[in-house]
């Protein structure tokens, strides 16, 4: 008998699942009903690929642990990816006042465009693993609640079409955000699976300009929202990007979405609670139209509640979760979701049929995946709740209780390298949130900023001479 693995969508979230389970399977099959590109470029599927995305240090890890033959983090650095440290490589200004840069590196993260990450590790999997790519719309599930057995798709490939069954040991479904799986597990008998949403309205808008000459080292630069003003949230980042390029991001929850036109972009910046994202952007020169979107709530399926879950059958990323893009943790979730269903395959003491079929298998991986979505949802939606508008959820008492401490963490941040080290573990996905409640972390809460806030941003010499530099171009333009 085939040992066939099938896993619903090209993604990112597939393509790593299709990692995990390649040592395990005799072939894995990956259906997908966009037609791939054959280079970087931004396919219709991916309605958030044209703004800014991060692959977090948590992210980065497991993706590497997940194709051991092959680096995905040099193969993206070659491509133009750009590395940047949370402790020195970038600037923030955040509600309780600007982050310092240490010199101690801490947590590094890969920034590029989504297009380019997606081809990369698409094209790491496809020459490093048995993986086939067909193109294909699922329809449903194959199989009883007891145990999935394969899946029903329509072909769209040129070869031939019309409406398939694929018997398969094991299936993942990394369809995204669009996903069925509810619908299809009701088919299969199983209906009490709870969902929440919350909705803060947040509009993203992104446009990419060619780096000014000398502004090529500048650091990564984000202005924060203020979740906590009792105003729509406003924020900004320019993302350096392969190709000489920045991507320039901007978010803003309900009342407060950046506008789609050139000189509407341009105002929005320099009326965040700093300029600077504006002053950069005033000198250089645009390289596309402004791409608005709005697809960004954040949304949960909690599968691993379920009364019966199916052997045979896992839900990864944003099939089982999607967070606001402003946090930029999606990719990273996606990956250590990957990762635990590749340490529950090879966990049991056995490969191959035998593992990828072994009872109660599939329900331990989907329940430890939704430990690895627990600490990001935690993050999106305790900041989400407190914009005025958002649909979904409002404060709690105990979101007030972890708000008083994160704020007090944040200000800490702003001039403790401790507290700073604390949050960039747990932001980054290297650490639980466990971490906060850590002695040193506690100490460091309770002593507070050690060094006085910053009344501008923390720039070298050489940077505040770009930043003006750029404001002299701006006026004389």
């Amino acid at each position: 008998m085939t040992r066939r693995a099938v896993v619903i969508g090209a993604g990112l979230a597939g393509m790593l699942a299709a990692a995990a389970l390649s040592d395990a399977a005799d072939e894995v099959i990956v259906l997908e009903r966009d037609d791939l590109p054959d280079g970087p470029e931004h396919r219709k599927g991916l309605p958030q690929g044209r703004h800014a995305h991060l692959l977090l240090a948590g992210g980065l890890t497991a993706m590497e642990d997940l194709l051991p033959t092959t680096s995905p983090r040099r193969l993206l650095l070659d491509a133009g990816a750009h590395e940047i440290s949370l402790g020195s490589g970038m600037i923030g200004h955040t509600s309780e006042g600007w982050y310092r840069r240490w010199r101690h590196a801490g947590p590094t993260m890969l920034a590029c465009s989504r297009a380019l990450l997606d081809w990369v590790v698409r094209g790491a999997v496809l020459d490093h693993t048995k993986t086939e790519i067909r193109r294909g719309q699922v329809t449903g599930l194959m199989g009883t609640a007891g145990r999935v057995t394969g899946v029903r798709y329509t072909s769209l490939s040129d070869s031939d079409s019309g409406e398939m069954e694929l018997d398969a040991t094991f299936v993942v479904d990394a369809g995204g955000r669009g996903s069925r799986v509810t619908h299809w597990l009701e088919q299969l008998g199983i209906s009490d699976i709870p969902e929440r949403t919350v909705d803060s309205g947040l509009v993203n808008a992104t446009r990419v300009y060619r780096v000014p000459e000398g502004a090529e080292r500048f650091p990564m630069t984000i202005v924060y929202a203020d979740p906590y003003s009792g105003r729509p949230g406003r924020s900004g980042m320019i993302l350096p990007i392969e190709g000489g390029r920045w991507m320039v991001s901007l978010a803003g929850t309900r009342g407060g979405e950046p506008p789609a036109d050139p000189d509407g972009f341009l105002r929005y910046t320099l009326a965040l609670p700093d300029p600077i994202v504006g002053r950069l952007i005033s000198g250089a020169e645009p390289l596309t139209d402004v791409h608005v979107s709005r697809s960004t709530h954040n949304a949960r399926r909690y599968l691993e509640k379920a009364r019966d879950w199916p052997d045979g059958f896992v839900v990864l990323g944003d099939a089982l979760a999607t967070f606001n893009p402003v946090y930029g943790q999606g990719m990273s979730v996606a990956a250590l979701g990957a990762r635990v269903l590749r340490d529950g395959v090879h966990g049991d003491g056995v490969h191959g049929l035998e593992g990828l079929a072994s009872p109660g298998l599939a329900r331990r991986v989907q329940r430890g995946a939704a430990r690895s979505v627990e600490a990001a949802w935690a993050m999106a939606v305790g900041q989400d709740v407190w914009y005025p508008d958002t649909r979904g959820g409002r404060p709690t008492a105990a979101d007030r209780l972890v708000t008083r401490y994160s704020r007090r963490l944040t200000k800490a941040a702003t001039g403790s390298y401790p507290a700073a080290a604390a949050l960039w573990d747990v932001s980054s996905l290297v650490s639980g949130p466990e971490r906060l409640l850590h002695p040193s972390t506690l100490l460091a809460v309770a002593n507070g900023a050690l060094l006085p806030p910053l009344s501008e941003p923390p720039l070298s010499g050489a940077e505040w001479e770009v930043l003006r530099g750029l404001d002299r171009t701006a006026v004389a333009g």
